[in-house]
């Protein structure tokens, strides 16, 4: 099977949503050969569709080619599960053009913040950059996210610091003006590790009311891993030093799936878990050193807990409801849908 597009899945949570039966995808993070094993790993064993996401650090990190054909890899590997490959945070028409022209089948632009993904921008530049980009990535049949708002914390040196939560009213004439695809929101999540001190305060009214005057917009939540405590203490068991913290509970993240989002980003977990493994593994075999042992239970512990992932969102078993639409089968809708 070869790559799908974000839409395709989507499509699926959305129609599950309206049925009654709603489910959200799960966008996992991917920098290594590892991580996209261990995605492909819960993928399979839960029988769900995946979207595995790229920010533009992995792309410098692994020297875009590489991960490219590391995921192609995977899909080869793995015909029977639809498989979307997404770009995390574009900051660019031209990073958007790299990333298509290396095969990815759905980007994301993050118009809310300048092109140095540091500084809030305003309505009217969020909406022109998204518009340019969609306009450029439908005509080669490739789903488009966009943001309004913005999430607190960094991570992967993008974000303000700063939290701006949507507006509903504002984001129907975002995606009437740009024709995006999905929307991320700003729900009261945030980027990165350290997210809160204390329980998150979500904005249901937010999701609710976006999920009312958008019906047929894919919503997406940013910054929702759950930071699970005992990770954090199996790292700083074994030598870590990380302070404690919060995420988004996996029952709060349900919650937010039954008021209408689609799409859920996880990253930090996945980060955890292969730290917390790594360091576990060398400390209790201190005689090892061959990388493919520590890396070998950094791969398992990623499968472990995007599985747990997957059920937890009800993506597992529901690969046969996805449509199995690439970006040359998307050309025409998108053709259509400019006319």
């Amino acid at each position: 099977m070869p790559l799908v597009t974000s839409r395709a899945i989507l499509e699926a949570s959305l129609a599950a949503f309206k049925a009654g039966n709603p489910f959200a995808v799960g966008a996992y993070n991917v920098n290594n050969m590892e991580q996209m094993q261990g995605i492909l790993r819960a993928a399979k064993e839960t029988h769900s569709p995946v979207i595995v996401q790229v920010s533009r650090g992995a792309l410098k990190y692994a020297e875009d080619k590489y991960l490219r054909n590391i995921i192609l890899a995977g899909v080869e590997l793995n015909p029977e599960i639809p498989i979307a490959m997404h770009l995390d945070h574009g900051n660019s028409l031209e990073t958007v053009q790299r990333a298509i022209g290396l095969g990815f089948t759905s980007v994301m632009i993050d118009g809310s913040l300048m092109e140095d993904g540091k500084t809030p921008s305003d309505f009217e530049y969020n909406v022109r950059v998204t518009r340019e980009v969609v306009e450029y990535a439908h005509e080669r049949g490739v789903s488009v996210e966009g943001e309004l708002g913005t999430l607190g914390g960094i991570e992967d040196g993008v974000g303000s610091g700063r939290t701006r939560l949507t507006d509903p009213d504002q984001a129907v004439e975002f995606v009437e003006r740009t024709g995006v695809d999905s929307l991320a929101i700003s729900i009261g999540t945030s980027h990165g590790a350290y997210k809160f001190k204390g329980e998150p305060k979500i904005s249901f009214e937010v999701i609710q009311r976006c999920r009312q005057l958008l019906p047929d917009t894919f919503l997406v939540s940013h910054g929702s891993s759950s930071v699970p405590a005992e990770l954090v203490a199996e790292i700083n068991k074994y030598g870590g030093k990380l302070e404690q913290t919060m995420g988004v509970p996996v029952d709060v993240l349900q919650k937010m799936i039954r008021a209408g989002i689609n799409k859920i980003n996880v990253d930090t977990d996945i980060r955890l878990a292969a730290t917390a493994a790594t360091r576990r593994f060398l400390a209790e075999h201190p005689e090892k050193f061959d990388q493919r042992d520590y890396c070998g239970a950094a791969r398992e512990a990623i499968a472990e807990i995007i599985a747990d992932r997957m059920r937890a969102f009800g993506t597992a078993g529901r690969i046969g409801e996805v449509q199995l639409l690439g970006p040359e089968d998307m050309k025409a809708h998108y053709a259509a849908a400019r006319r």
